[in-house]
């Protein structure tokens, strides 16, 4: 914030981390963000274990199709694509090694207005992977957890500017469904419904601004600032979103509907710790190598009893 850029990173947070996770990574480690755009892949030379998470995509790779989460590993001359699925408007993609990129400020995050960062992916655009791993151990179906998926209640905390603000249009922003609309990226999203009135003129001064602030310009239309949103700003915040559903509110669609529900801080604080907590323990969870096939046998019962060889 101090060099006048936000910190940027995944639109979902937990999406990079589940995908980086199931191959052993650190939670961190650089993926790629896929938007709805889609993305196809050619492996030109080696191998490498990729997992992908986030969104309910699908994934094609090496003309094998599945949906949502998944490991898979691909070869020399076989193409990955991953598109637009059921739902969900960001996917990650992981690798189980490095993916080399520029940093800035000793991270790869990419911010998408100035550009600093590990960039924009354009097609023809190569990317390496130094220590590439086939990571058998970690293959398969991930299970999606139900509070990674938006469900169209969005937890905000009231303020810190309410108070520009007539008690009718708080009692609006609770009450009433919002939208979506198109204008929707990195920065933030623009929601459609009912106008929230100011109760004075505009005239706060620019102070810091969040990711997961609710905005309200003058026009009325409240806005939700994402991962690159703006480092400063001046109109009134009406609310602010707590952390993890900015996550889910980042995976929503255009059109698709929503609802504020206010809690108070200490409520924001059990939500978020026990949000925090879930999310530990999914991690901790898909950490862990899955046993191989003989391992697998190894823990079946396969034998019913003894018999002698002459015995029928």
């Amino acid at each position: 914030m101090r060099f006048g850029v936000s910190a940027s990173g995944p639109m979902d947070r937990f999406g990079l981390a589940v995908a980086n996770t199931a191959l052993g990574q650190p939670t961190g480690a650089t993926g790629i963000e896929v938007s709805l755009g889609g993305l196809v892949l050619e492996c030109r030379e080696g191998e490498v274990t990729f997992a992908v998470a986030g969104g309910g995509f699908t994934i094609d790779g090496a003309g094998v199709k599945s949906s949502g989460w998944t490991v898979r590993t691909l070869h020399a001359g076989e193409t990955l694509a991953i598109r637009g699925g059921a739902w969900g408007s960001w996917a990650y993609l992981a690798f189980a090694g490095t993916i080399e990129a520029d940093k800035w400020l000793g991270h790869t995050a990419t911010h998408s207005m100035s550009g600093f960062g590990g960039g924009t992916l354009r097609s023809g655009d190569l990317i390496d992977i130094s220590e590439a791993q086939i990571r058998e151990d970690r293959i398969g179906d991930l299970p999606c957890p139900a509070f990674a998926k938006p469900d169209g209640t969005v937890h905000v905390v009231i303020g810190p500017q309410d108070q520009h603000f007539a008690p009718s249009s708080v009692e609006s922003f609770l009450s009433t469904p919002f939208e979506l609309t198109d204008a929707f990226d990195r920065m933030g999203v623009r929601l459609k419904g009912e106008r929230l009135e100011l109760s004075e003129a505009l005239s706060i001064p620019s102070e810091p601004v969040l990711r997961g602030s609710v905005q309200v310009a003058g026009d009325g239309v409240p806005t939700v600032l994402l991962a690159d949103h703006q480092t400063t700003g001046g109109y009134p915040k009406i609310a602010t979103v707590l952390s993890h559903d900015v996550d889910r509110l980042a995976q929503m669609r255009a059109k698709d509907s929503l609802r504020f529900t206010a809690v108070d801080a200490a409520q924001a604080v059990a939500l978020t710790r026990a949000q925090a907590q879930a999310r530990r323990a999914y991690l901790e969870e898909i950490a862990k190598p899955r046993p191989s096939l003989n391992e697998r046998l190894l823990r079946e019962n396969l034998i019913g009893g003894v018999v002698k060889g002459d015995e029928t």
